[in-house]
């Protein structure tokens, strides 16, 4: 087993799971309930972790995930209403609240 993802939010992590899953890649969430034991323990060693049954998945796992989580890959978009340029984490323009063209 080798792990491949961690985040201090389970929703996270079981999200990644979820993505692994849909491409038959089985995986196990590790730490699920430990977060209760953050401040006897360093919060870091209390996020679950997201480990690989068969190891020889790392490499197609890791780049399943980099892609699903990666942001810097969406570009940034500008507003059909307003003009305004807004970030790619925007769905709705930050200045006049226009939704996010969808074919953009």
């Amino acid at each position: 087993m080798k792990p491949v993802y961690t985040h201090p939010n389970l929703f996270f992590v079981t999200n990644a799971k979820n993505i692994l899953q849909h491409y038959s890649i089985k995986a196990i969430i590790q730490h699920e309930y430990l977060s209760g034991a953050a401040g006897d323990l360093a919060p870091i060693d209390t996020w679950p972790e997201l480990w690989l049954v068969d190891e020889a998945d790392y490499p197609r796992a890791k780049t399943l995930l980099d892609e699903a989580f990666n942001e810097q890959n969406a570009d940034d978009w500008h507003c059909s209403r307003c003009g305004e340029n807004n970030d790619a984490a925007f769905e709705l323009c930050w200045q006049c609240g226009q939704d996010r063209d969808p074919s953009l």
